[in-house]
């Protein structure tokens, strides 16, 4: 039987959060390394690039630094309040690099924060990045941002076409050309690597 982590317990990441209130380095550094991966992780699925995940998971825990006051247990778990910073954050870089997108970050998904809050490894602890996911996450790269975005919510986030027009405010037509011919560029890129 596998014992759970207690450094993700809920009560264990209250502590802390009011202990980063007061500006206690040492139980902001037990938060960090509790959850980081995780929020790490969840910043990587959305952004797709590392550099950009780097940058929002520091972003992200400087804003927890300086507004951990602000939380409050009654409305929000500690892992939910975490990831919705770090979505934020995420969400802001891709409205940075691609200007047309608009992301309704209230309604983004709310499996993923569930997902967030559990004990289990994350689907990147868990795999390590082995060779096939690296390959993916290359491949995903090279894809134009907004492709990459439709693709994500459709396969990531289990979203169907509609949904991901919904979610990106564009036509239905425009998101089955962009996730087809994105996958099309995925097969070709992972037939690429696959020779090398």
């Amino acid at each position: 039987m596998e014992l759970s982590s207690p450094e993700l317990q809920p009560a264990q990441l209250k502590i802390w959060l009011a202990a980063v209130a007061n500006k206690d380095a040492s139980a902001f550094r037990s938060l960090y390394d509790a959850t980081s991966s995780k929020l790490f992780g969840f910043a990587l699925r959305i952004l797709v690039k590392r550099e950009a995940a780097e940058e929002v998971l520091q972003e992200s825990f400087i804003n927890i630094w300086n507004n951990a006051g602000s939380y409050q247990a009654s409305l929000a778990a500690p892992m939910t309040w975490m990831t919705t910073i770090v979505r934020n954050k995420a969400f802001d870089v891709l409205r940075r690099t691609d200007h047309d997108v608009e992301i309704d970050a209230d309604t983004f998904d709310k499996d993923v924060i569930t997902a967030m809050e559990s004990t289990d490894p994350t689907p990147l602890e868990a795999l390590q990045l082995g060779a096939d996911s690296k390959a993916l996450a290359t491949c995903l790269a090279k894809l134009e941002g907004l492709h990459r975005q439709a693709i994500a919510l459709s396969f990531y986030h289990d979203l169907s076409h509609s949904e991901v027009a919904d979610q990106m405010k564009l036509p239905i037509g425009t998101i089955k050309t962009w996730i087809r011919r994105g996958l099309e560029r995925l097969r070709t890129c992972l037939g690429k690597l696959e020779h090398i």
